[in-house]
């Protein structure tokens, strides 16, 4: 009996990161709110190093980034599914780009309370100095 194999079943480990990385440049290619989080990113990263986060707060801030980027590639990906199947109105699809949307803004409303008791813990002195 034959079996059929997926065309992309036999690709090698160069393949498959070349595939990741052509879908990363697709998913971040004219996405606008790709390019807000990409700034967030290196505003975060600017601040982590003047404020001198130690390791676990690299960590923590290193997590949070990659999960909102990830929610945004895949809010990106549904996108491109969404336009593929239809250009017509559809409540099913609409729904789906919604749910896509909430992941990313639940996201980005966690890693905000992430960064902002990391950077308040580091700004909190400065700032009571500055108050007296």
């Amino acid at each position: 009996m034959m079996t059929h194999k997926h065309p992309w079943s036999d690709r090698t480990w160069i393949e498959k990161f070349r595939t990741a990385f052509r879908g990363l440049a697709i998913g971040v290619h004219g996405q606008r709110s790709f390019v807000v989080h990409l700034s967030a990113m290196v505003a975060v990263i600017a601040a982590g190093i003047v404020v001198r986060v130690d390791r676990l707060e690299w960590c923590l801030l290193a997590l949070c980034i990659a999960g909102v980027l990830t929610a945004e590639l895949f809010n990106s990906a549904l996108e491109s599914l969404a336009r593929a199947i239809t250009h017509e109105e559809n409540p099913h699809i609409g729904g789906a780009l919604d749910i896509g949307s909430a992941a990313v803004l639940i996201g980005s409303l966690g890693a905000a309370v992430v960064g902002a008791a990391i950077f308040l813990r580091h700004l909190g002195p400065w700032l009571a100095a500055m108050g007296r």
